[in-house]
């Protein structure tokens, strides 16, 4: 028998208690494969990246791997190779992610890498015992390509405030995010694996471009970790979800892309 979700429109759908969520594996069948391609355009010669908190590291790219290596800082001559994917967000624009170690050791480390400034952005999702339980946290790092400029940290943006956008992940995972301030917004399973599911969680928004934002969420029931690249004047996004799951306490590592629609821009009245 099969324990999918009814599939309620949201006029038909209630308030969903937390006991009663399902396990966050519910979506990865539905979200399946990301529909956007993987880029190769970074294979090739080394990118050295200087990070705001000392570190040097080089990175190598190249048959579907990404060799990483701490030259300079904490942990100097610490190296790793591991699977990546690479999705060109815009031309010379590049989402590029990778997860190492294993278990509850593991990370899930993105990179935002801009040619044309050399600015880099890192959110490196890792697990933590938060009294007592298994939580995740993100770190962001600024950095910048070796020979390109100072390190310069991305500012935090209000570019998605009043905004209600529907997100289609697949052809049956739809989701609505409402951004209420720069800090904290409303998410809202339309249809899919979690369908009525909603909540209310911290995000972080910075500006990388004309009409193109990072976003990072930290969810507060789910422990899960999103980065995510949303390009508003193409009306897609990219990114990915790293989280553990409760029954098997293993991790899952969910990539994603998205196509979007923009249903409401609210102004707010000045006084």
């Amino acid at each position: 028998m099969s324990t999918a979700p009814e599939q309620l429109a949201p006029t038909e759908q209630d308030y969903v208690p937390t006991d009663q969520w399902p396990d966050v594996t519910v979506m990865l069948d539905g979200f399946g494969e990301p529909s956007l391609p993987a880029s190769t355009r970074l294979e090739g010669d080394p990118i050295v990246v200087r990070f705001e908190n000392g570190w040097t590291i080089e990175h190598t790219l190249a048959d579907g791997k990404i060799t990483w290596k701490i030259t300079q800082g904490e942990g100097a001559g610490q190296t790793g190779t591991h699977p990546y994917r690479a999705v060109e967000v815009r031309p010379g624009i590049f989402f590029v992610d990778f997860v190492k170690g294993a278990g509850a050791h593991s990370s899930d480390v993105s990179m935002v890498i801009d040619q044309s400034d050399g600015r880099v952005t890192v959110a490196d999702s890792s697990f933590v015992d938060r009294d007592g339980k298994v939580r995740m946290h993100t770190e962001i790092l600024s950095g910048r390509v070796a020979g390109m400029g100072e390190i310069e940290p991305r500012q935090r943006t209000s570019e998605l405030v009043g905004k209600r956008i529907y997100y289609r992940y697949s052809p049956t995972e739809h989701y609505e995010h409402i951004y209420l301030n720069a800090g904290t917004f409303v998410w809202h399973c339309v249809k899919g694996g979690e369908v009525g599911l909603a909540d209310a969680d911290p995000i972080q928004v910075f500006e990388l471009a004309e009409g193109i934002v990072i976003l990072h969420w930290s969810e507060t029931v789910m422990p899960v970790e999103s980065i995510v690249v949303i390009d508003l004047a193409n009306k897609r996004s990219i990114g990915r979800m790293f989280c553990w799951d409760g029954p098997t306490l293993d991790t899952v590592h969910l990539p994603f892309d998205s196509q979007f629609r923009i249903l409401e821009d609210t102004a707010y009245p000045a006084e």
